[in-house]
Formats: C-alpha cells, structure tokens, sequence
C-alpha cells in the first residue's frame, strides 16, 4: 500500500487554497478603494497612509480567502477596518496635541483672516459646499454616493465590489440621495423641491 506524503496537497486542496496575486488585486481595486477611505475620513492626506495599511494587511493576512471572486467583498472589509483603526489613532493623537495646547496656550491668540466676500464670486464655490454637505453625511452614505457618481459605477459594480444585493445598493442609493438633498436644502446650496400649483 502506497502512502502519499503529507506536505504533498490534493489536486481539491490546491483549487480551495488559489495563491492570489495580491499586487495585481490591490492595484486593480486601488481606485474604488481609495474613494471609500475618502469618504470615510475626508482627509486626502490621510488616504494614503491607510491605503498602504490595507496593502500591507492584504499581504499579511492570517486566514487566506478560499473563494478568489470574493476578493472585492473582502478588500472592502478590509478598507472599512483599517479607516476605523486609522480614525481611533488619529483621535488619541488629536486629545495629547489639545491638552499640550491648553496647558501651553499662548497669551495673544491669532486673529483668523477676514473673511473675503470675493470669495463667493470663484467659480467653484457651489462645488466646495456639496463638499462639506457630503462630509456631513453619515459615511456609509458618502461612500456609497462616491462610487455611484465619482467612479461612474453601475448598481451591479458597486453589489459585486462591496458584496451586498441589487436591491440593497439601490436602496441604499435612494436613502443617500434624499439625505444630501436635504442637507443641500439646509445648508441654502439648492432651493426646496415644491409641488407646483395648478
């Protein structure tokens, strides 16, 4: 009877472990990825340290994925962990630069620049309020809203890459359209929606 060395895997073994090109995935799914660690934080400098965090976690992960088409789903999970973890450091590190600032704050404050109301006249001035409006969303939102009108992806993209139904993501994009709306018509950047009347 011939026994089969234990090192060597079975030809099922090898289909369920697949040996992922993780440089080819990470840079095939840096864009979108990008965009939800932007909406996230809103921080562009930020992004690209928690951007080389996912990659560095992609590559040193415990439990590899068995199911290669899940890789997507998986980076996103991924992003979403290392965005909270970065958000959590960045908060510790914020409270110690604000109790040295009160214990060492200076006698003379700064005086703020005057406001410039030339300012309102700049041609990009109705885009850097969407901005802000967009920040003020709750991140699952902005993130969503990113990949829909940012990356120009279809309802089946954003399903396939963040691992949620058809159904979900339109629903989904429904809810964080009528929240921005709102927040536009609060903030006085678009005008309420009413009814004629005839």
């Amino acid at each position: 009877m011939t026994i089969l060395p234990a090192t060597v895997p079975s030809t099922g073994q090898a289909m369920q472990n697949p040996k992922i090109d993780w440089q080819a995935e990470l840079d095939q799914h840096h864009r979108w990825l990008k965009s939800i660690v932007y909406a996230r934080l809103g921080e562009p400098g930020a992004v690209d340290d928690v951007m080389q965090e996912i990659a560095l976690a992609a590559v040193k992960q415990s439990a590899p994925i068995q199911d290669v088409s899940k890789v997507a789903p998986w980076l996103y999970r991924l992003a979403i962990r290392q965005t909270l973890l970065y958000r959590r450091k960045m908060g510790r590190k914020r409270k110690l630069t604000q109790r040295y600032a009160e214990r060492n704050r200076p006698t003379e404050v700064a005086r703020a620049p005057e406001f410039n109301p030339l300012q309102w006249l700049l041609a990009d001035e109705r885009q850097a309020m969407v901005r802000k409006a967009i920040e003020k969303l709750r991140p699952g939102d902005a993130q969503i809203l990113m990949l829909k009108y940012y990356e120009n992806w279809n309802y089946h993209q954003i399903a396939d890459h963040l691992g949620v139904s058809h159904s979900a993501v339109e629903a989904r994009l429904h809810r964080a359209r009528a929240r921005l709306r709102q927040l536009l018509v609060s903030m006085e950047i678009i005008e309420e929606n009413k009814k004629s009347k005839k």
